[in-house]
């Protein structure tokens, strides 16, 4: 795949899961709150925000865990049924899918466009100057692109129409 496409490209590590984001996403996050160090294993989590509709799974099939989140409502993370790698999540209050950049071919076209949760991030971790970095979260209407938030709303119209 051609680094001028829109298109993004994953999987899993043993290659039953495959799946395709099929344009750019909103935003991506690298959130560095406990819970996704936990999860994952690391410091952080870096995760691309795209809408559902967005993401075609290619082969295989997820196998979608229930899990806790800190905001208490829970969120659903979609695993590998073979090697368990969790290849995106769904988080009970959000509308978007959390495609986690380690899972696609060229991780490297996405790097992180803003810091959540830097508060708890680990005080080893230098952010690159000129990061845009977020004590907790934010309001995504004064942070996003505008053509991320005309998605979004658009996105958010069509699930009140279901």
């Amino acid at each position: 795949m051609s680094s001028e496409s829109t298109a993004y490209e994953g999987g899993c590590l043993c290659g039953f899961v495959r799946y395709r984001m099929t344009t750019r996403p909103l935003i991506v996050h690298c959130c560095h709150c406990p819970s996704c160090q936990r999860q994952t294993g690391s410091s952080f989590a870096l995760n691309a925000l795209i809408e559902p509709d967005r993401v075609q799974l290619l082969e295989g099939e997820v196998q979608v865990v229930d899990a806790p989140s800190d905001t208490g409502k829970g969120q659903k993370i979609s695993h590998c049924p073979r090697c368990q790698v969790a290849v995106w999540s769904k988080h009970a209050e959000s509308a978007v899918l959390f495609v986690h950049v380690g899972t696609l071919d060229e991780p490297d076209r996405l790097p992180p466009d803003i810091h959540v949760f830097a508060a708890s991030k680990q005080p080893w971790l230098l952010l690159p100057p000129g990061a845009r970095v977020f004590a907790e979260f934010y309001n995504p209407s004064e942070v996003w692109p505008k053509e991320s938030l005309q998605r979004r709303a658009e996105m958010l119209a069509r699930l009140q129409q279901r």
